[in-house]
């Protein structure tokens, strides 16, 4: 995998890298908070970070003692455009499916009864 793109879907794969992203979206936090509710060391959350980071979702930065892990939001502006792309191509391919269906639909029904004129009678 050498585009960005395919580095940010593999890194979200994982349920844990995804929570770690939703929690940096209330704002950066430190490995330690971030590793809080999980049952693993801080290690294998750093492990999970640096994931993240090789896809260009979070940056780490250092202030005084403190190293906080900040979300990159214009990586999901990449995702966005991406997804947005084939959510039209589905939508207009589903439009067009309607479109037949209903082109069908109306060819198809049977003339209703009461709207036809009976052969020999005074309209």
């Amino acid at each position: 995998m050498t585009d960005q793109l395919s580095r940010v879907f593999a890194a979200l794969a994982d349920p844990t890298r995804r929570d770690m992203v939703a929690r940096l979206t209330s704002g950066d936090a430190t490995v330690n908070d971030l590793a809080a509710p999980y049952a693993v060391t801080v290690q294998a959350v750093s492990k999970h970070l640096k994931v993240l980071e090789e896809a260009g979702l979070v940056t780490r930065s250092r202030e005084a003692q403190r190293r906080p892990v900040h979300l990159e939001a214009e990586v999901f502006d990449l995702m966005t455009k991406w997804i947005e792309r084939y959510r039209r191509q589905a939508e207009e391919r589903y439009q067009r499916l309607d479109e037949l269906l209903a082109e069908m639909n109306d060819t198809s029904e049977p003339e209703h009864p009461a709207s036809r004129r009976q052969e020999g009678t005074a309209s």
